[in-house]
């Protein structure tokens, strides 16, 4: 079973600068390293951000790798507490980060394992996400979350990329593991440069 949503690319060119992260799921639980995300996110930034060197005589080159830095920095931590967070705990299925660096755009690639049960529910937010008008749903998240305040999963992650990256968003879902049954999902996000 493999299925698409939004704006999932499987025919990416090959690049040469990338950087992935892998998290085992075996050595210690995910959730203990939910306050290391930031952590990688900052890596992957501070990574990244070479490319786009600064310049003490163009600010303008400085605020693009202070941007570039920032958005890559937001990114990758909302991509990781979102695998982390959703992951499926009874899969040994690792969670990865890879952030791929192409002429025209930075892609990141998340991917987690996640519950069948769960598959539905997700599905239907992505069918939400994708068919909505990203600045309408922001808002009504917003005004959710201050109503219900034991309301755990805000929502607000995604479509910040959405609406202050102008991010594309795509996911693709494939079964990885038979007996027992585990589906992973890859979350796909493409920045413009």
């Amino acid at each position: 079973m493999t299925q698409i949503f939004g704006d999932f690319h499987e025919d990416l060119p090959v690049v040469q600068e990338y950087l992935t992260l892998f998290f085992s799921p075996s050595s210690v639980p995910v959730k203990q390293r939910w306050r290391t995300n930031g952590l990688s996110a900052d890596f992957m930034a501070d990574y990244f951000s070479t490319f786009f060197p600064g310049n003490e005589e163009a600010a303008s080159e400085d605020d693009i790798q202070r941007e570039v830095k920032s958005a890559v920095s937001f990114i990758g931590n909302e991509l990781l507490e979102n695998a982390m967070k959703f992951t499926d705990e009874t899969s040994d299925y690792p969670i990865s980060l890879t952030l791929q660096m192409h002429s025209d755009r930075l892609v990141f690639l998340a991917t987690n394992s996640v519950n069948p049960k769960e598959i539905a529910t997700f599905q239907n937010y992505i069918q939400e996400l994708t068919t909505s008008d990203p600045d309408e749903l922001y808002i009504r998240h917003l005004e959710q979350n201050a109503d219900d305040e034991h309301e755990h999963a805000s929502r607000l992650g995604l479509l910040t990329m959405m609406n202050d990256y102008q991010a594309k968003l795509g996911w693709k879902f494939e079964s990885v593991q038979n007996d027992p049954e585990a589906i992973a999902v890859t979350t796909m996000v493409q920045l413009t440069l």
